[in-house]
């Protein structure tokens, strides 16, 4: 694992992915490491532009990025003699997308997971996922695993790229790869702490998104933050049993990548999910969500695959279950208020609290 970094390719150029790649650029730059970034895109012609105006003006319009970052919409010319490939494509094509990418990835380089959500079908987090599609017999899954890296944290795009300071977290099996990974992206605006709890971070990560619709919901029907503060508490205490029932850390849940994720991607209204939970409480119906808004919002997908992943377990909720009730037209938005905190009575730290 003792490679040392030379380039980095960042595929997705969506609003994360380009935030991302500009953040290695700039860490590059700031170090004087000498790293080179290539940012690809599946739209040739969206790329086409970037390289002639240096902007992502689809996401990020009049934004300069950094002169160092290169663009390209071939997946071999990114992935060749890449050394640490950046996954920032949305969940759901995660596997699709590693699949015809997988033929030239590098077999050193270290996979770092931008995305956050389970897959629907299998219910895998995106690190098995990336697992599952890179190795190719018994023998290389542990090799394969110690490559894997995730990140996650309070990390909305437009801020990112506007150079507002930030902290997220960096998990990844050994603390010597999520180091180098943590290397390449520590710039003078972004900081990331490093850790080994993968689950703990990914269900952070994903789980949050669920809680921020059910925010966006919230405040679309114009309740107040009394209501929104306890859908956010429950909401990170429900997040919490998931992923220590999965073998996660508790201290993680009450870091970045738990609590501090949730607080961002609930409060903003930058976020995704926070907005698609407003548009639904609007009366915009959930299949056309993907026709106002320009970016996915992963909670849409991900949330009956959260819920299926804690009945399995074992594990109580009750904010995922509702939001996945008004998601299938079980609940109207109008009725969802009485199943947010519908449980039975008991001790607020009482253990599965």
């Amino acid at each position: 694992m003792a490679h040392s970094v030379e380039k980095v390719a960042v595929l997705g150029a969506g609003s994360w992915g380009t935030a991302f790649a500009k953040m290695v650029a700039d860490t590059a730059k700031e170090s004087a490491s000498g790293v080179s970034t290539v940012l690809w895109g599946r739209n040739e012609q969206r790329i086409a532009d970037c390289v002639a105006t240096g902007r992502n003006e689809a996401y990020f319009p009049g934004v300069a990025l950094p002169e160092s970052l290169k663009f390209t919409a071939d997946l071999k010319e990114a992935l060749t003699g890449a050394d640490i490939v950046v996954l920032a494509v949305p969940a759901q094509s995660l596997r699709t997308q590693l699949e015809v990418a997988k033929q030239w990835i590098e077999p050193h380089a270290v996979m770092v997971s931008l995305a956050k959500g389970l897959e629907q079908g299998s219910g895998l987090r995106m690190s098995e996922v990336i697992a599952e599609v890179l190795q190719d017999g018994a023998a290389s899954a542990s090799a394969v695993e110690q490559r894997i890296c995730v990140l996650s944290g309070p990390n909305l795009a437009k801020e990112i790229v506007a150079e507002q300071p930030t902290a997220s977290v960096v998990a990844a099996s050994t603390e010597e790869v999520a180091r180098r990974v943590a290397e390449i992206c520590a710039c003078s605006y972004f900081r990331p702490y490093t850790g080994t709890d993968i689950i703990g971070v990914e269900i952070g990560g994903l789980v949050k998104n669920v809680i921020a619709l059910c925010v966006g919901i919230c405040e679309g029907k114009n309740y107040g933050d009394n209501s929104k503060a306890s859908v956010m508490t429950r909401g990170l205490a429900e997040t919490t049993r998931l992923a220590l029932a999965l073998g996660a850390e508790p201290a993680t849940l009450s870091g970045l990548a738990g609590m501090g994720d949730l607080i961002a991607t609930c409060s903003s209204p930058l976020s995704r999910n926070h907005t698609a939970g407003r548009l639904l409480a609007e009366g915009v119906q959930p299949a056309d969500l993907p026709k106002v808004m320009s970016q996915t919002a992963e909670s849409v997908k991900t949330a009956p695959v959260v819920a299926e992943l804690a009945r399995k377990h074992g594990v109580e909720m009750p904010i995922t279950e509702a939001v996945v009730a008004v998601l299938s037209h079980r609940v109207k938005v109008e009725d969802l208020a009485p199943k947010l905190l519908g449980r039975s009575l008991k001790n607020e730290n009482a253990s599965r609290a």
